[in-house]
């Protein structure tokens, strides 16, 4: 059975930095392309990043590029989310996904974490 378990999310001021992890289990992780997605209240879930299975490609959705970076250990079946500079828009629950293609901004993941929340104060 596939898990994606996320973790990191919390409380923090504007300007402040957190890092999302997320734990895959049940599947052969380096074979997998991640994507993190985020949904804030009352709003459709958004692509935020994605990385390829070998981390040769990144896309970033405009509004992170510059203060987002995902990154992937596939020695510890973990991607990761380093946010900095975080801004009260970037409030919502964060969640990963997998697929074994490079869907980048496509929300059509094969697999799906439960989230995690993040919320930036002002």
């Amino acid at each position: 059975q596939v898990q994606l378990v996320e973790s990191g999310g919390g409380l923090v001021q504007a300007g402040g930095s957190l890092r999302l992890s997320c734990a895959a289990s049940g599947l052969t992780f380096s074979r997998y392309s991640m994507g993190w997605f985020r949904q804030a209240p009352g709003k459709e879930r958004e692509f935020v990043a994605a990385i390829s299975w070998s981390d040769s490609y990144t896309t970033y959705t405009d509004s992170v590029k510059g203060r987002f970076t995902i990154s992937r250990d596939n020695a510890k079946n973990t991607v990761y989310l380093q946010m900095n500079s975080l801004k009260p828009e970037d409030t919502a629950v964060y969640y990963c996904a997998a697929d074994r293609r490079y869907r980048a901004y496509d929300p059509t993941y094969d697999y799906w974490g439960q989230g995690t929340q993040v919320t930036v104060s002002s």
